[in-house]
């Protein structure tokens, strides 16, 4: 059984800003030499999410309109008191999502659906420079 940590580095938009980091994750995968387990994905920082979804354009529109729904922007949020801030939808928003997420593999190939890819979601209300850490898992 061997461990292998590795990194990805990536700029993001704002406010539901996604990146598909699929083939990155595979291409990592690939290099390790691992041909069967899993990887888990981890977005150091409270702002940031891992999920899944079929990027498409409709469901790229579609997610931000839900977080709007479930975590407005134009309400109170007692974040901004603490540190003078305007991101308290993003931290809640980031808490419901997740910061992390567990992908099996074999044959060094992720086991996703037919439409599913492993996205990257930046809920911060800025542009960020971001970092993901894989950490494969087998034999």
């Amino acid at each position: 059984m061997e461990v292998i940590t590795r990194e990805l580095t990536f700029s993001t938009s704002p406010d539901g800003g996604m990146v598909d980091v699929t083939s990155k994750i595979e291409e990592e995968l690939k290099k390790t030499g691992i041909k069967e387990g899993i990887v888990t994905v981890f977005v150091p920082g409270a702002t940031g999410a891992v999920s899944t979804i079929e990027y498409e354009p409709g469901l790229l529109k579609d997610f931000p309109a839900m977080l709007e729904r479930i975590a407005p922007s134009d309400i109170h949020y007692h974040h901004h008191e603490t540190w003078g801030c305007d991101n308290g939808r993003s931290h809640v928003r980031a808490t419901l999502i997740g910061p992390s997420l567990t992908v099996p593999f074999k044959n060094s190939k992720l086991l996703l659906g037919t439409w599913q890819q492993v996205v990257f979601i930046e809920l911060d209300t800025r542009p960020r420079q971001r970092r993901l850490i894989l950490q494969f898992i087998g034999k």
